[in-house]
């Protein structure tokens, strides 16, 4: 029997080609933080950029010089690209990588903020206001798609959601019934996604879309003949209070955001945390995602991969029905016609975006959440930087990720794939 040495595996393996992966995002980092370094250096006034913890310009947590700063965080980002284009450190790349795109945002920030002041406070509690439906629809998203069903219905969710926590809020009178019964609304088209696609083996993303048509038109309809002429009987739901916890609510930035909240901010956190933990180191995850990356193996097992199917579907309608109860029992205190306006599309773009992970559906939120914050502020200090452009980075960055290009993001091998019982 011939021996194979370690010399002769050498040469038959083939040899790491230059431009890796690593090196792309290397030399992307250099061209932008260069880019950022030069003309947002050029652009800003010579004046400083406050970063404040009050709502007006006193109180500076941050003072910084805006040309200098965007300088240097240029060409942080610049030195973040060049180790990953050297190929150095090859196990901390993406903490180069996200320190190289928050350095660059940092350059754009100072240039932005330059002879102006940015609350951090507010910044930070509107990126999670605005994130925490992203964040429920999400992992709504998480808990299907793990399992093997693609949630396309999960605005349908939202809007079934909001709709039954104002009627019923306001039947009652009491923002916890309204609070349940968004839950239930949630689960009423999850169920119907579950049956469809599930047991007649409809097309998930067909039926999806036109569960979400479905809501558009029921919520529509029962708003023009039920809501509208009597408003004050059935769409004029209590507003979730503010729970504030003394001491921790008294820590500068986080403390007002995370400690002074309303009951569905600490919901969507516990949320993360918890069906990361369920998917990686409970019985339930493992089987869950058994049968979302080889349903036909689990069933070997002894594993009920429909049973299993239907109550992941089940259990993402009632985080997406409590996300839906987000926009009447918290946001705007009324139920209005399509008032969720895609949100629950853009929860399936932070899914994807987060490479359908609790904690990457959960970071990908928080920046969807935050570029609309800073869209709006940049609108209110008449920044020359159109609004629509920020609006449009989520987007763009998640066609960036389902590309490939920051990384591979794979769905479920089992993904909207049927299981037929041999």
């Amino acid at each position: 029997m011939s021996t194979t040495t370690v010399e002769e595996m050498a040469e038959v393996a083939a040899p790491e080609p230059f431009w890796t992966r690593q090196r792309h995002l290397g030399l992307a980092l250099i061209l932008i933080g260069g880019l950022a370094a030069v003309v947002f250096g050029s652009l800003a006034p010579s004046e400083d950029a406050r970063f404040t913890l009050s709502e007006d310009a006193a109180g500076a947590a941050l003072s910084i010089n805006g040309q200098f700063g965007a300088v240097l965080f240029g060409l942080l980002t610049v030195a973040a690209g060049g180790v990953l284009f050297a190929g150095l450190l090859k196990r901390w790349s993406n903490v180069f990588l996200v320190a190289g795109i928050l350095s660059f945002l940092l350059s754009f920030l100072c240039w932005q903020v330059a002879g102006e002041f940015m609350p951090l406070v507010d910044t930070t509690d509107g990126t999670l206001e605005l994130a925490l439906p992203l964040i429920l629809g999400a992992l709504a998203g998480v808990l299907g798609e793990r399992t093997g069903v693609v949630n396309v219905a999960i605005e349908g969710q939202f809007l079934m959601g909001a709709f039954a926590g104002a009627l019923v809020g306001t039947m009652a009178g009491s923002v916890w019934a309204g609070l349940l019964s968004a839950a239930v609304g949630g689960v009423i088209i999850a169920a119907i996604l579950a049956v469809m696609a599930i047991r007649y083996l409809v097309d998930q993303v067909v039926v999806g879309i036109v569960l979400n048509l479905f809501a558009l038109g029921i919520t529509g309809f029962l708003y023009e003949r039920l809501m509208q002429p009597n408003a004050q009987t059935y769409n004029q739901p209590p507003q979730m209070p503010e729970w504030r916890i003394p001491g921790l609510a008294d820590i500068p930035v986080v403390g007002p955001v995370l400690f002074e909240a309303n009951l569905l901010v600490w919901v969507a956190l516990v949320l993360v945390v918890v069906i990361h933990f369920g998917l990686n180191r409970t019985r339930w995850g493992l089987r869950t995602r058994a049968v979302g990356e080889h349903p036909t193996a689990a069933d070997t097992v002894g594993i009920r991969v429909r049973g299993l199917r239907y109550l992941n579907v089940l259990l993402g309608g009632v985080v997406a029905g409590i996300g839906g109860a987000y926009f009447t029992l918290v946001a705007t205190g009324s139920f209005t016609k399509n008032m969720t306006a895609g949100a629950g599309f853009i929860a399936l773009a932070a899914l994807i975006f987060g490479r359908f992970t609790p904690f990457g559906a959960f970071g990908a939120a928080l920046f969807f959440g935050f570029a609309q914050k800073l869209a709006t502020y940049l609108s209110a200090i008449d920044s020359p930087v159109p609004s629509q452009f920020l609006n449009m980075l989520p987007y763009l960055a998640t066609l960036i990720a389902v590309a490939g290009l920051v990384g591979r993001v794979r769905a479920p091998a089992a993904d909207g794939q049927p299981y037929i019982k041999g």
